[in-house]
């Protein structure tokens, strides 16, 4: 591309015209409060983001494809498994009728061997004794041989007949021999359950003849049992008349005062046969008790007249700390009063100062075309 030669004056228009367009887009980053706060390239986060989203798009365009291209081998797949079926399945009905057509069973070497019908279809070794195949040299009919077919029927024929015969009279007499066992059965059974009902009568008569027995028994036995616990309630109501008997002559209710003393000193009594003090040893206990009253008495009194020492000094303490408050209270009023006055002398200098400045020093005061020249440059 060739330099061209442009007038001053273009020049200077165009420089002046770049050098407006570079002011504007520096005021425009300046004056932007979310760029100048953040301290970022939005413009450059923008084309990052328009960046991310066409990459994810693309890459989204790109799963979207290899799925489509997944499905279509899948298809593939599947068509080519079912050409493979199709042309075995074809395969195998070719050889089976192949086998069916060209192979037939009859056909094989071995056929005669195995064949299903190769007994039937086989010719007899000779229809009769006198069969046109038997010669003399095949040994299939012998002087002698079955000469008396009819008579051996016949009598094959009565020999099946008695055979039948004893089967039936077999038959009849297993089925009344069946009837005798079952009439015996029936027999035994009744016998049995005659049997069963004494038996169960007996078993009866016995279980009540033990019943009384036992209950013979148990009426001794609690005739016995209470004639012990009679003659043990005798016995034992002897025993307590005796023992109180005893009691009554014996030194523990004598009231004896002397069989409480221990032979171990005068000054110790036996406590299981103490009989109470003496009138020496109560009027004794009576003293005691008198000077314990009293004590008691005396140290009431001092009591009493402690409380009432305290009684004066708590109200001697409380008229102080009340003339004490009164005190405090009037301090108080003097300093609130000083206070005041001196709130008063400083509100009057700063009113009076506050009027100054409004009459001598804020003469001019700024407009609203004061404040519009600011934040027109970048500069």
């Amino acid at each position: 591309m060739h330099k061209v030669d442009l007038p001053p004056e273009s020049k200077e228009a165009a420089a002046v015209e770049a050098r407006r367009e570079q002011e504007k887009q520096r005021q425009s980053r300046i004056f932007n409060a979310r760029y100048r706060t953040m301290g970022v390239d939005v413009e450059a986060l923008k084309s990052q983001v328009e960046e991310r989203k066409l990459r994810e798009e693309m890459e989204k365009q790109r799963d979207e494809s290899y799925d489509a291209e997944r499905v279509l081998c899948d298809r593939v797949a599947q068509m080519l498994e079912a050409e493979e079926r199709e042309r075995a399945r074809r395969l195998h009905q070719a050889v089976q009728e192949f086998r069916e057509q060209e192979q037939p069973p009859h056909t094989r070497r071995e056929w005669d061997l195995y064949c299903p019908g190769r007994l039937r279809q086989d010719h007899p070794a000779r229809v009769s004794d006198y069969d046109p195949r038997c010669g003399p040299a095949s040994l299939q009919r012998f002087a002698g041989e079955d000469l008396a077919l009819t008579t051996r029927r016949r009598l094959q024929q009565q020999q099946q007949r008695r055979s039948l015969e004893e089967q039936r009279a077999e038959r009849q007499q297993a089925l009344a021999d069946s009837k005798y066992a079952d009439t015996l059965e029936d027999k035994k059974r009744v016998e049995l359950d005659l049997r069963a009902q004494q038996l169960a009568l007996l078993e009866d008569e016995c279980r009540r003849a033990k019943d009384l027995a036992t209950a013979d028994y148990n009426r001794a036995q609690a005739a016995e049992v209470a004639e012990q616990r009679q003659r043990a309630c005798q016995r034992e109501q002897d025993d307590n008349q005796a023992e109180i008997h005893n009691h009554l002559t014996g030194e523990l209710l004598t009231e004896d005062p002397a069989v409480a003393q221990s032979l171990l000193g005068p000054h110790r009594i036996l406590t299981d046969r103490w009989k109470g003090l003496s009138p020496e040893q109560v009027e004794a206990v009576w003293q005691a008790q008198e000077q314990q009253r009293q004590e008691n008495q005396r140290a009431r009194e001092a009591e009493r007249q402690r409380e009432a020492e305290w009684e004066v000094q708590h109200q001697l303490a409380a008229r102080a700390a009340m003339a004490l408050e009164v005190e405090e209270r009037l301090c108080r009023q003097q300093l609130r009063k000083g206070l005041d006055a001196y709130n008063q002398q400083l509100a009057q200098e700063q009113r009076a100062q506050q009027q100054y400045l409004e009459r001598e020093v804020y003469t001019n005061p700024p407009g609203a075309q004061y404040h519009l020249q600011f934040n027109t440059s970048s500069r």
